[in-house]
């Protein structure tokens, strides 16, 4: 599913929000991480295009430590390097909670010409996804 520029949101917003849910959405085509607050809809995706593929590759922890209390750690870091098909990228998104950490590892492979990186949108409660 493709998603508006509007609601494009940054991973650190999640800093200090307070998670209901999260729920991952994964399929041939795209994989999804939502993140759901009181406020909406925190979703973690990439926009497949044709020459690349971008999809989650491990999640380490339990997502349920997420769940009920505040993010106190909400890091993204990345590391690109080359493979076969082009250029490959790997992208890892930490958060923390007083209950536990999870690390989210995303990897990303391309011919060189398109994006390997994940996007954040935000979903407010009062708003329909596009």
């Amino acid at each position: 599913m493709r998603y508006s520029w509007d609601n494009t949101s940054s991973f650190s917003e999640l800093l200090g929000k307070t998670l209901l849910e999260v729920k991952t959405v994964q399929d041939d085509y795209q994989d999804e991480i939502h993140f759901i607050t009181a406020d909406g809809k925190y979703i973690m995706t990439h926009d497949q295009d044709c020459c690349e593929d971008v999809h989650i590759e491990e999640i380490i922890g339990n997502l349920d430590d997420l769940i009920g209390t505040p993010i106190v750690m909400a890091e993204e870091n990345s590391n690109e390097g080359e493979s076969d098909w082009g250029t490959s990228t790997w992208t890892f998104y930490k958060l923390a909670t007083i209950k536990g950490y999870v690390t989210i590892r995303w990897f990303g492979e391309s011919n060189g010409y398109y994006s390997e990186s994940v996007d954040m949108y935000f979903i407010p409660n009062n708003k329909e996804e596009n």
